[in-house]
């Protein structure tokens, strides 16, 4: 493994922190050598509130992936989500001197850092700028310019902030943790990486991550990131609902959720009873099935109306060829899929993270629930945009043609440097005075 590229991603969610360690096979395919996981005490809703909780649960999870894999692990790609996470759109402008020249790669990028200076709300900082549609010379609708002839060049960019308390904590805990963070990536986007393909990209599709404290949403169209939210929303309230609704404890309540719970209550069975342990010294509670999936239902159907008032914000709403892609841990639930299509009208299927993925020492991996951590150590592999992976593969290309032809390039030839050889040539014939003379 010394020559091979090794890959952790840390996903830090609300229900658990998840470390995987990858590489990529021969056919390309991603080989998770090691994971690791720890309850998640000391997260809400994607923001870390108990640094010290969080430094423990991310030093066992990075531990046992490390036994695991039986490498040392130093750098990690994180994950980051939670409600302080918003989404605009902002347009850029940069002139170039030459009209006939060409677009060149430096010029989009020129660009793209531009909009890294652009003023955002006190207290928030940038974690990604996105390009979406490009316009040159007023001719717009370009995906890649690169190679266009023009002088203006335009752009709208997908600007995604969060705050810089929240970041702060992240790298914080990371830090302690005896680690150190390579980048910070927006965990929908993480997800889209490894449930979605390029084919789902490019006929219009909106994942949707249901994680433990947020559900988090990304919708792409044209091959392009158009929109992301984060709703404060996720499976644990649903437990809390039972806990509540049923009278039951926290654990009693989840286990209901994950063993008999229902999206859609008409499919239960009236008859069907779950008898729980009482309290000390009390009989067992019985809870009606039907009763369990009717809670559920009810803070479901919320869920998927702060996703269908996304999706229609988006403007994308009817443009969704490729529907819903369903993700994260409550996906499982029974039915659920066929209550986003009741409600949104749009097909919907859940999303494993199977085809990006060879040879695994864990087949746990292939659960929905681990999206987010598979495609953070994909997105160590390839770009969150695919403009991005081609402009490096081109700039890598050039470089090696530019090394090539200096290697092969005879030393000493005459047209290397012409002027030179042309002053020594006079300081020969008439002298060095005149060869000095700044005319020449």
């Amino acid at each position: 493994m010394e020559n091979e590229q090794l890959i952790v991603g840390l996903d830090i969610g609300t229900t658990k922190i998840c470390a995987i360690i990858g590489r990529k096979n021969e056919f390309g395919k991603l080989e998770v050598l090691g994971m690791g996981k720890s309850v998640s005490d000391g997260v809400i809703r994607g923001i870390v509130t108990n640094i010290d909780k969080t430094v423990n649960a991310i030093q066992k999870a990075v531990q046992d992936a490390s036994d695991m894999a039986e490498v040392d692990i130093g750098e990690v790609l994180v994950g980051i989500a939670g409600q302080h996470i918003k989404s605009t759109v902002h347009h850029g402008v940069t002139f170039r001197r030459q009209n006939e020249d060409e677009i060149t790669i430096e010029d989009v990028r020129r660009l793209s850092n531009d909009m890294e200076n652009i003023v955002v709300p006190p207290g928030n900082s940038i974690i990604h700028v996105m390009p979406q549609d490009y316009t040159v010379d007023y001719e717009d609708g370009i995906k890649d310019p690169v190679g266009m002839s023009g002088s203006r060049l335009e752009a709208d960019f997908h600007i995604i902030t969060a705050q810089s308390t929240a970041i702060n904590n992240i790298n914080r805990c990371v830090k302690r943790a005896n680690l150190i963070s390579k980048d910070l990536i927006l965990e929908p986007l993480a997800s889209s990486l490894s449930v979605l393909s390029d084919i789902d990209k490019e006929a219009g599709v909106c994942l949707v991550d249901i994680g433990g404290g947020t559900t988090d949403i990304a919708i792409f169209y044209d091959n392009i990131i158009r929109h992301t939210a984060v709703i404060p929303l996720g499976g644990n309230i649903i437990t809390t609902d039972i806990k509540e609704g049923c009278m039951v404890l926290h654990h009693q309540a989840e286990l209901l959720k994950t063993k008999f719970g229902r999206a859609i209550a008409e499919e239960a069975n009236p008859n069907e009873i779950v008898s729980i342990p009482g309290l000390r010294n009390r009989p067992p509670k019985e809870i009606s099935i039907k009763n369990l999936a009717a809670i559920i239902q009810a803070r479901m159907e919320e869920i998927i109306e702060y996703v269908q008032n996304e999706l229609v914000a988006s403007g994308h709403y009817k443009k969704l060829a490729g529907g819903i892609v369903l993700t994260g841990g409550g996906s499982q639930l029974q039915g659920v899929a066929q209550l986003f299509e009741y409600m949104t009208g749009l097909d919907t299927r859940i999303g494993y993270p199977n085809e990006h993925l060879g040879k695994c020492k864990v087949d746990e991996i292939k659960s929905p629930m681990y999206a987010t951590s598979v495609g953070l150590v994909l997105a160590g592999f390839k770009s969150l945009d695919d403009r991005e992976t081609q402009y490096k593969e081109r700039t890598a290309s050039l470089k090696e043609l530019e090394i090539s032809v200096k290697s092969s390039k005879p030393a000493g030839l005459p047209g290397e440097n012409i002027f030179t050889n042309i002053r020594n040539r006079l300081k020969d014939m008439i002298g060095s005075d005149i060869a000095d003379d700044s005319n020449y």
